[in-house]
């Protein structure tokens, strides 16, 4: 059984920084794209970050863009995520997710094409 767990969320002023990390247990982690997913209150899912299988490939949503950097230990079977300048509209629940994948498969930045999630690290901004 495939289980993901985040940490790292927590408050931090406008500016600030804060790295979350996602550590998986079960499966086979370096088979996995990883991705990164946050949920404002009323607000649908938005994509934040994406890394392959060998971490060579990464995309970023456009509001966090040139802001986070995501990053994977396959040998630690964790994927980071660090924010930089965090913004107010940062606020969210943060989810990592997992996708098994081929190595030829192209990225994906949907949500649905994610099938382990873990359970969540709340990240507020103040301004």
């Amino acid at each position: 059984q495939v289980q993901l767990a985040e940490s790292g969320g927590g408050s931090v002023q406008a500016g600030g920084s804060l790295t979350l990390s996602c550590v998986v247990s079960g499966g086979y982690f370096s088979r996995y794209a990883m991705g990164w997913f946050r949920q404002a209150p009323g607000k649908e899912r938005e994509f934040v970050a994406l890394i392959s299988r060998s971490g060579g490939e990464t995309d970023y949503g456009d509001s966090v863009k040139g802001r986070f950097t995501i990053s994977r230990d396959n040998a630690k079977k964790t994927v980071s995520l660090q924010m930089t300048n965090l913004k107010p509209e940062d606020t969210a629940v943060y989810s990592c997710a997992a996708r098994h994948t081929i190595l030829t498969a192209p990225s994906s930045r949907a949500s649905d094409d994610y099938s382990y999630w873990g359970r969540g690290t709340q990240v507020t901004v103040s301004s």
